[in-house]
């Protein structure tokens, strides 16, 4: 039972309960002594813990000794229980809840087979190892063909790949609401530049055409293309810029657009989103 449930506290709250949930769900449990509900919830997630052999980790703050972290976390009110998963808390109960309750609330917790296999991907992902990554997401697609997660996050690896027509394939197999999520936005912007810079000429054929002709708008859209598929965002913002200034009407204030799509690709903020949209303001203003 031990190796899946921890008495936590300052000391090895980060550790345990922030650190480890990058990997399983952690359980919170924020009990005292001198409450009798807490002892009798303590048992239940003490069994369950030792029950599912660590696909989740049961993490239990005495939040008498604690009361730092049980105000940094808004406990008011004991028994009081916290899932994280990413480091976040997704999911959370108060009370003396019983043994069936307790497994109904971890089964929307805990990842599906499907979910475990999507979750080694992108360990593996994180680890540079995109062909295991791409494999593992296969399998889970084959346990649950329904899992759109799965198939854009296999279509983003395609495009990191250079697959980009199988990347394409996977990505408008999603439906119309998959479609529109952000993360969706941010994979078909990435997949869009690349297609783009795939079909354009080399850089240098790029440049020498726009130092000959600056107003050459279909020139600079390639180069364009071509340094956001290469990661290198803001040299092309810059070139897009540019071309906002020259002519922003060119094909159907294509430049405008392609602006707001490295802004998706970069997830909407950060400093180079917030330069960009200033300039862009003033340069349509």
């Amino acid at each position: 039972m031990e190796q899946y449930s921890f008495d936590v506290d300052a000391g090895n709250f980060q550790q345990v309960v922030i650190e480890g949930s990058q990997h399983v769900p952690v359980l919170v449990d924020f009990w005292a002594e001198w409450c009798g509900p807490c002892r009798a919830l303590k048992p239940i997630l003490e069994k369950l813990a030792a029950e599912f052999q660590g696909k989740f980790i049961l993490a239990k703050v005495d939040s008498d000794k604690n009361q730092d972290i049980a105000a940094q976390f808004g406990v008011r009110g004991i028994p009081s229980v916290k899932a994280f998963l990413g480091g976040e808390i997704v999911d959370e109960f108060s009370g003396a809840l019983p043994e069936s309750e307790v497994r109904e609330f971890l089964k929307r917790l805990i990842p599906s087979p499907a979910g475990e296999l999507h979750i080694a991907a992108g360990r593996a992902r994180d680890q540079a190892n995109l062909a295991e990554a791409l494999k593992l997401l296969g399998e889970a697609a084959k346990v649950d063909a329904r899992n759109e997660a799965v198939r854009l996050d296999a279509a983003d690896i395609l495009v990191e790949l250079g697959q980009l027509d199988e990347a394409r394939r996977l990505f408008d197999s999603l439906s119309a609401l998959a479609r529109m999520e952000e993360r969706a936005q941010q994979v078909l912007a990435r997949l869009s530049f690349a297609e783009g810079g795939q079909q354009s000429g080399d850089e240098a054929s790029l440049r020498g055409r726009i130092a000959e002709q600056p107003d050459d708008m279909a020139a600079r859209m390639q180069l364009a293309n071509r340094l956001v598929a290469a990661g290198r965002h803001q040299e092309g913002l810059e070139q897009l810029l540019e071309m906002v200034r020259r002519d922003r009407a060119w094909n159907d204030e294509a430049a405008r657009k392609a602006i707001l799509a490295v802004f998706s690709l970069l997830g909407g903020q950060g400093p180079l989103v917030s330069e960009y949209r200033r300039k862009l303001a003033r340069a349509l203003n």
